[in-house]
């Protein structure tokens, strides 16, 4: 994002001085310091975090230009905060082990015995938590703290990033691994498809594993008057900026006028578990959670 915060203090001479951590954490901060942090803008890795700091009640509303700009699936409903890119959640697989037709169709067949030690997740990921608790919502706690355990059980490998894990994937160290999307095609990007072994799948519609999730931002309390906030959350969702997502980081654009990577399926073709971003809010549950079954 470095070059981002540069090209935007360029093209508009207001200075952005970023702090760089877990989406999580930052949230957990931001809580804690409430109206006196000296923050103005919260950019998330996922709704769960935003849902979090909105459920505090530390969002001031965003501009109206803002709130249009994104379709309402991917925005909160009380114009607290927006996404800015789409994420899909993935399954990489390796060919040379698993061919495509024995890829699972849901998450919740990577507990089968015969994946035992093959699958890779990064439990510390924000991604990853917020895929969790997209499957509390849509499949309820019990069910959830079973598929944990399953996967503990079934000696699931835990990486520290998803970049990792496609690279464990591309080396053929395990058969599958959980990650986003854009990491396969930034992958692709670097090295050329065909020198890629690792390939990708959706799991079928409606399962956990295909959950469209966002990075998204929300300006704070305390920047509610600040011209600044707003200009930078308006920027963010211009077309260059969003066409620079598409160039840079291979994540779907949530302005419907720019158009996605090449090769990428339409997002309106991605069909997670059929649940709103908002309901993400549940992290800290989820947090829990995961401390109790050992992944964290």
């Amino acid at each position: 994002m470095g070059p981002l915060f540069r090209q935007f203090t360029e093209e508009t001479g207001t200075p952005v001085e970023a702090r760089y951590g877990d989406t999580a954490e930052l949230a957990a901060q931001l809580i804690e310091e409430g109206d006196a942090t000296p923050a103005q803008v919260f950019l998330a890795q996922d709704a769960g975090a935003l849902g979090a700091v909105e459920q505090a009640g530390l969002f001031a509303k965003l501009p109206n230009a803002a709130i249009d700009a994104v379709p309402a699936a991917y925005r909160a409903p009380d114009g607290t905060w927006t996404g800015v890119t789409g994420r899909a959640r993935v399954i990489a697989y390796d060919p040379e082990q698993v061919p495509a037709a024995d890829v699972p169709q849901s998450v919740f067949d990577l507990t089968d015995p015969k994946w035992k030690g093959q699958v890779a997740i990064a439990p510390t990921n924000a991604s990853f938590q917020s895929f969790v608790t997209a499957m509390r919502v849509s499949d309820g706690d019990e069910a959830t703290r079973q598929w944990l355990t399953g996967l503990v059980a079934n000696d699931v490998q835990r990486y520290e990033k998803n970049g990792l894990i496609l690279d464990a994937v591309d080396t053929g160290q395990v058969q599958l691994g959980l990650i986003n999307h854009y990491y396969w095609y930034e992958k692709a990007a670097e090295v050329g498809e065909d020198a890629l072994r690792a390939r990708i799948a959706f799991t079928r519609p409606r399962d956990p594993g295909s959950l469209v999730n966002v990075a998204g931002v929300g300006i704070l309390g305390p920047a509610d008057t600040d011209p600044h906030a707003a200009e930078f959350v308006e920027w963010l969702l211009s077309p260059p900026t969003q066409q620079w997502f598409v160039d840079n980081t291979y994540e779907y654009p949530l302005l419907p006028s720019v158009a996605a990577a090449e090769g990428l399926p339409p997002l309106t073709s991605l069909r997670g578990p059929d649940i709103p971003l908002t309901d993400l809010d549940g992290l800290p549950a989820t947090l829990v959670m995961l401390e109790d079954v050992g992944l964290l």
